[in-house]
């Protein structure tokens, strides 16, 4: 559903004549959106993909094992600290950089309740245990990552029209077997989001254009670069909005 909806609100920016970016990026799932956009992947071929995805990372952890959890108001070296402290033989590591205080970790739900106990001890303004028992892009994702790349040979994948930062090396690929290794990668090591939006910025992009059900990836790029602007595409007004500037 999330991958549909990002790539419907593109397509009613590009049919509605809204500029061709410089770079595409996506976070998480979103990166095969991304992808779509940039025609390297076709839809069908993306949505069939996403769910494979999704049943090979279920396989890895049983329901119950894993867990996610989001830490307000840390450093992310502190986080990683603290991560190293709470593991104890456990799986729990910082997976989303999100923007400077916002960290998501994952892993064993032992270790993942430690961890959160143990942010709230050094300061952390929040720690929120996150709806998902899927420990996304912790290292538990190993065997799903080894499926996902097996399963990736048989997929077409052409040389993107525009380029696309991948999560887990914030650079763009043209080769097709390298995009499939940077999508397996991106299972099981963090999506490093503070460090795409800066290269963005680093590249000289001038504006950033969220097409997708919400404005969170809009949200963080403000908190990462406030003089970045940023605008998501939520409903007419601001598609209005973003085509006029």
């Amino acid at each position: 559903a999330m991958l549909a909806a990002d790539v419907a609100v593109w397509r009613v920016w590009q049919a509605a004549g809204g500029a061709t970016p410089a770079l595409l990026a996506g976070h998480s799932l979103g990166e095969y959106a991304a992808l779509v956009a940039a025609g390297a992947l076709g839809f069908a071929d993306a949505i069939r993909l996403v769910r494979f995805r999704a049943e090979a990372m279920q396989d890895a952890v049983p329901e119950g094992i894993g867990a996610m959890a989001a830490i307000l108001g840390l450093d992310d070296d502190v986080v990683r600290a603290v991560c190293s402290e709470a593991a104890a033989g456990e799986v729990v590591e910082a997976v989303n950089l999100n923007s400077p205080g916002q960290v998501v970790i994952a892993g064993n739900k032992a270790a993942v309740d430690r961890a959160m106990v143990l942010a709230k001890e050094k300061g952390a303004k929040r720690a929120l245990p996150l709806p998902v028992s899927v420990p996304s892009h912790s290292s538990l994702m190993l065997p799903a990552a080894d499926k996902l790349l097996a399963h990736l040979q048989g997929v077409a994948i052409a040389t993107p029209a525009i380029p696309v930062l991948h999560n887990t090396d914030v650079q763009s690929h043209n080769e097709a077997d390298a995009i499939r290794a940077a999508l397996a990668k991106q299972l099981h090591t963090p999506v490093r989001w503070v460090e795409t939006v800066q290269a963005l910025k680093a590249a000289g992009i001038g504006r950033v254009v969220e097409c997708g059900p919400g404005k969170v990836l809009a949200g963080l790029a403000k908190r990462i670069d406030d003089s970045l602007p940023a605008v998501a595409l939520v409903d007419e007004a601001s598609l209005a909005a973003a085509l006029s500037q």
